[in-house]
């Protein structure tokens, strides 16, 4: 008997899966691309960004080739970013972009491109590890930037634009302390070729950043532990002409007297 009670229970449990698929598709069946792009707004209002993102899919569709439709489209986009879709409002974005090179809200769709690699929460994990933002993987921080760049540069007067700009900063310094955040780590294990070439890339790369002065001090403490006095004097001549009251200056000497794992 038990047995017998198997393929029924496999079967109610289909019945209710595909319920459950079928419903979204019922309550779209039928309605005008209007009246789906306003159940669309009405969703989004309430939060239920993934099912505001399903209708204007559908809008897509019935709406082709108009105003309405690309409206949904990078609407959509918008939608799953907010339902933490990262891919799929990429793919969503990208779509419009290619597709609507003339569209009068294109610099808004390289706007949202940008926001929408623009990671500047850490999420539970990353909190929970004690992880900073310059210690993650920063390709995402990179397409960010070159979003707002072409953004930047394509639409100057754009009302995005002053916003991308200050984005692009924080970007830069993210990327100039994730160096840093790596020659460090070099340098603990005594890795000091490995170190010096991460700090001269931040520096050279990132001159504006308030990483420049550390990296400085570090590229120089690279050069003393490799016993190569006349780069270090040079560094150092560097950091005090650009940085005459720098903090690592102030401790007295250019080469630490401290144990270097308490230096940072």
């Amino acid at each position: 008997m038990r047995r017998a009670w198997k393929p029924l229970v496999a079967l109610a449990i289909a019945g209710l899966l595909a319920g459950c698929g079928t419903t979204d598709r019922d309550e779209l069946a039928g309605k005008t691309a209007d009246r789906l792009y306003r159940d669309a707004q009405e969703e989004a209002s309430a939060g239920s960004y993934e099912r505001a993102a399903r209708a204007l899919e559908r809008v897509e569709g019935l709406a082709a080739g108009t105003l309405l439709a690309q409206q949904a489209q990078i609407d959509r986009a918008y939608y799953l970013w907010k339902a933490n879709d990262r891919a799929g409002a990429l793919a969503a974005i990208e779509r419009f972009i290619r597709f609507n090179p003339s569209s009068p809200v294109l610099d808004y769709a390289m706007y949202l491109r940008g926001l929408i690699n623009f990671n500047d929460s850490l999420g539970l994990a990353g909190w929970l590890a004690g992880q900073e933002l310059a210690e993650r993987d920063q390709q995402a921080a990179r397409d960010s930037f070159e979003a707002f760049r072409e953004l930047t540069e394509r639409f100057p007067d754009s009302r995005y634009t002053p916003d991308a700009l200050t984005r692009m900063a924080y970007i830069t310094n993210s990327l100039a302390a994730h160096e840093l955040h790596v020659a460090r780590y070099y340098f603990r294990r005594g890795a000091y070729v490995a170190a010096a070439n991460r700090a001269r890339h931040a520096i050279s790369e990132y001159q504006t950043s308030p990483s420049t002065e550390e990296a400085l001090y570090l590229l120089m403490q690279c050069y003393e532990r490799l016993e190569l006095p006349d780069l270090r004097a040079d560094v150092e001549r560097v950091l005090r002409l650009n940085f005459p009251q720098s903090r690592f200056i102030a401790q007295g000497s250019a080469v630490p007297q401290r144990p270097w794992w308490q230096l940072w």
